[in-house]
């Protein structure tokens, strides 16, 4: 029996140095916020709206924009090259998928994000650049995340906005994923054999901090625009005098006339997370 217990104690002591349990361990708080956001409430609760999705999207396209250009010229990084994936987990082309079927062919002349989504966008483009095996952190809360949430938000997400089939839902989908529980466990075995030195660990699991928190303000930010959005439409439709823009505070990055606003936002985002960060 003896012998028995210093293995599991060993095991244990792997475990603890095993870097998706650190993250896990340093996020936990970070976490439990970025579930009880607005946004991943209204999922949640099985009644996220097509506006909040459709603007999700927008923001994640302009995320994982940023984040897949990153790790596909740092494919190579002695720190990104056991994690990348791209055949089973890239999700840009199936973000501008959705994207087309809600906004038609010239949605991204009609890509609106708040200022937080290009402050993520803005550090995954300086980490890429300065320093790569941070991208570690923020591929394993994306993807991970959103694998792990994928086919019950989407579910939920279809039947919220009373969509049918599953068009204006690739995002959720990752064809190229036969088991996600197996290929999370082979993720998470490959991220944990990444070499660190100390001081690249600690910088690793901070940076999975802030991305947590990126993530956060984009939520938080999604929801304030969709409710400025809101009350602009509102004050229209009380007023006889017309009104031809949308007036969106300094906060907001792109501005569309209002008519764009109303056909555009006629939801969501993420893992999954929250659904989408339930990994």
């Amino acid at each position: 029996m003896e012998p028995e217990k210093k293995t599991q104690t060993t095991s244990e002591q792997m475990t603890d140095r095993d870097l998706s349990e650190q993250i896990k361990k340093v996020t936990k708080d970070s976490h439990v916020r970025a579930e009880n956001t607005e946004l991943m409430l209204s999922f949640q609760k099985g009644k996220v709206t097509l506006p909040q999705y459709k603007l999700l999207l927008c923001s994640l396209y302009e995320v994982y924009q940023a984040l897949e250009e990153e790790m596909d010229r740092n494919s190579n990084h002695p720190s990104v090259a056991p994690i990348y994936f791209p055949a089973e987990l890239a999700r840009l082309e199936a973000i501008e998928k959705d994207l087309e079927y809600f906004y038609g062919q010239d949605w991204r002349e009609k890509i609106v994000v708040p200022a937080a989504t290009k402050r993520y966008c803005h550090r995954l483009r300086q980490i890429g650049k300065e320093n790569p095996e941070f991208l570690v952190a923020h591929a394993y809360t994306r993807y991970l995340g959103d694998l792990s949430g994928g086919q019950v938000l989407g579910r939920i997400a279809q039947k919220s906005m009373g969509l049918k089939g599953s068009e204006g839902l690739s995002f959720f989908a990752f064809p190229g994923v036969s088991s996600p529980n197996l290929f999370k466990q082979l993720y998470r075995s490959r991220m944990n054999s990444v070499e660190l030195t100390e001081e690249e660990r600690n910088g690793v699991l901070e940076e999975a901090v802030r991305a947590f928190e990126l993530n956060i303000q984009v939520f938080d930010g999604l929801q304030m625009l969709l409710s400025v959005t809101e009350n602009e439409l509102q004050t229209c439709s009380t007023h006889s005098t017309p009104v031809n823009t949308l007036q969106i505070p300094k906060t907001i990055i792109k501005t569309t006339p209002l008519l764009r606003m109303v056909l555009g936002l006629l939801v969501a985002l993420a893992t999954v997370s929250m659904g989408i960060y339930a990994f």
